[in-house]
């Protein structure tokens, strides 16, 4: 119980990361405070690339959520499709468990349907809810299977349309984004990383979680 009461702790921890970079320059004025990259990136997050119409920004604040499901085409993608295992679960930043310890473990995973799953209506299938992206650059693999490895691997599947899925959300169309731009965006999402990271991974570290052999520290 200590072990799981620690976890809880630090994992509430993640939640307080508003002293970043972006927040600095959007919120705090500062223009020093976000690197020339990442302004490009933010302009296309509201813009071109239309990121915020899920990712949502408020006047004064932002979760970067609107709290709503959307059928991306992943869930829909997995279902029809078998890809590859991911070869790490990531427990904290820096930290990841090889995959098949964590398999080893458990249950085998369900067929997931998203939203469908709860409410039961044709239309949820394979909807999902919208995640903050606080300290997304720390949160790899991605998507709400782990699909990608990389933001920018995340970036360039909604720059090209996404998959051909059935009720893909309507915003979900190709972008038309240069390699630049794709890069600015990355840019600016790792910009959405607070000062805190440092304890949060101290405290991933610190938690043991099952065997600590079966745990591998990333550089």
């Amino acid at each position: 119980m200590a072990t799981i009461g620690q976890a809880i702790a630090s994992y509430e921890r993640t939640l307080i990361s508003g002293n970043t970079p972006f927040d600095r320059w959007y919120y705090g004025r500062d223009r020093a405070a976000l690197a020339r990259e990442a302004q490009r990136g933010f302009k296309l997050f509201t813009g071109k690339a239309r990121c915020g119409a899920c990712h949502a920004l408020g006047h004064d604040h932002a979760l970067f959520t609107d709290q709503e499901p959307h059928n991306t085409g992943i869930g829909w993608q997995r279902s029809m499709h078998t890809r590859a295992a991911e070869t790490a679960v990531p427990i904290a930043p820096g930290l990841n468990v090889a995959k098949h310890l964590v398999e080893a473990v458990s249950e085998p995973p369900p067929n997931d349907l998203g939203r469908y799953e709860v409410t039961q209506d044709p239309v949820d299938r394979w909807r999902y809810k919208t995640p903050s992206l606080r300290n997304v650059a720390l949160t790899a693999p991605y998507m709400h299977d782990g699909s990608f490895a990389t933001l920018a691997d995340v970036v360039a599947y909604y720059n090209r349309g996404g998959y051909a899925a059935p009720d893909l959300d309507r915003l979900i169309k190709p972008l038309g984004l240069s390699t630049m731009e794709q890069n600015d965006l990355v840019v600016f999402l790792e910009s959405l990383t607070g000062d805190n990271v440092g304890e949060i991974a101290a405290d991933g570290v610190a938690a043991p979680i099952g065997d600590p052999k079966a745990s591998t520290r990333v550089p």
